[in-house]
C-alpha cells in the first residue's frame, strides 16, 4: 500500500523545551516506520526542537522527493493548524515549487483518540467494570480557539457515552468564561456531585509543561487515578496513517478535478 510511488509523510510536531516531548514524538514515528517500512517518514518541529519544518522539506527537495503530506501532530484545529503550519508550508512551496506539499487534517476528533484515552486509563489500573463508579476529567492542554474548545467538549460527551458515570472536559491553560475548568476544579466538581472515584486522563500527545500542570492539578485535588499522555499508542499511529491516506485522496481528487 505504501510503496515508493507514495508521497512522503512529514510529521509536524509542536516542539518543547522538555526533552520528553521530542522523545515521545520520535517513539511514535518509529512505531509508524516499523508498520510501514516502505513509507518515507520524517519528523519536524515548529519550535524548540530540531529539525525545523523548512530544514526537512529542503532535504526532501534535494533528495528528489516529488510529493509530501505534512501531518500536524495536533489534536484540535487551533492557531498552529490554522496559521503557523500553513504559513511555513506556503514558504516552502515558494522555495521548492517542484515539491508538492499537502497539509493533512489534525488528528482530532476521532473515535481512535477515545480508544487511546481508555487504553491509558486501563493501564493506570482501571477496568471496564469500574466505568459506572468512575468519573473522568478529560484534560486538554488548552486553547482560546472556540472551535478547539467545542471539539474538546464534544470528545468529553463521546467518552461519557462509552459508559463512564461522568466526564468533564478541562484545560490546563487558556481558561476563559466559555472554556472548560482547570483539571483540579473539574476533579472537585465531580467529587461534589458524589462520584465515588475520579480519574484524570490527559488529552495530550506528549509530556511537557502543560501535561505536568495537569498532573499537578490532579494530585492537588485528590484524584484517585492519573493516566499517562496518549504517547506512542497503537491508536494514535493508526490515526496518523488514516489522516495521511485521507490527505492523499483529497489531493488526488483535486488534481483530477
Amino acid at each position: 500500500m505504501y510503496g515508493p510511488d507514495r508521497p512522503a509523510l512529514l510529521v509536524v510536531a509542536h516542539g518543547s523545551r522538555d526533552p520528553r516531548h521530542a522523545a515521545t514524538v520520535h517513539a511514535l514515528v518509529r512505531h509508524i516506520r516499523s508498520q510501514q517500512p516502505e513509507l518515507r517518514v520524517s519528523t519536524a518541529f515548529l519550535d524548540f526542537n530540531a529539525p525545523s519544518v523548512p530544514q526537512v522539506l529542503e532535504r526532501m527537495a534535494n533528495d528528489g522527493v516529488g510529493e509530501v503530506v505534512a501531518l500536524p501532530l495536533l489534536l484540535t484545529r487551533a492557531y498552529h493548524a490554522k496559521s503557523d503550519i500553513p504559513s511555513v508550508l506556503n514558504e516552502a512551496r515558494a522555495r521548492h515549487p517542484r515539491l508538492r506539499i499537502t497539509q493533512a487534517d489534525v488528528l482530532g476528533p476521532s473515535p481512535l483518540l477515545l480508544e487511546a484515552v481508555e487504553r491509558r486509563l486501563y493501564e493506570a489500573g482501571l477496568t471496564p467494570a469500574d466505568k459506572r463508579s468512575t468519573g473522568v476529567v478529560l484534560a486538554s492542554a488548552g486553547s482560546s480557539d472556540p472551535e478547539a474548545i467545542a471539539v474538546i467538549a464534544d470528545m468529553a460527551r463521546e467518552l461519557r457515552h462509552t459508559g463512564w458515570c461522568a466526564v468533564r472536559p478541562a484545560f490546563a491553560s487558556a481558561v476563559t468564561a466559555t472554556s472548560p475548568a482547570r483539571p483540579e476544579d473539574a476533579v472537585r466538581a465531580l467529587r461534589a456531585e458524589g462520584v465515588a472515584r475520579v480519574a484524570v486522563a490527559p488529552y495530550v500527545v506528549a509530556p511537557g509543561r502543560l501535561p505536568d500542570r495537569i498532573a499537578e492539578g490532579a494530585r492537588a485535588a485528590g484524584a484517585e487515578v492519573l493516566a499517562d499522555v496518549l504517547g506512542p499508542s497503537p491508536e494514535l499511529a493508526r490515526l496518523m496513517l488514516r489522516r495521511y491516506d485521507e490527505a492523499r485522496i483529497v489531493r488526488r481528487l483535486a488534481a483530477a478535478g
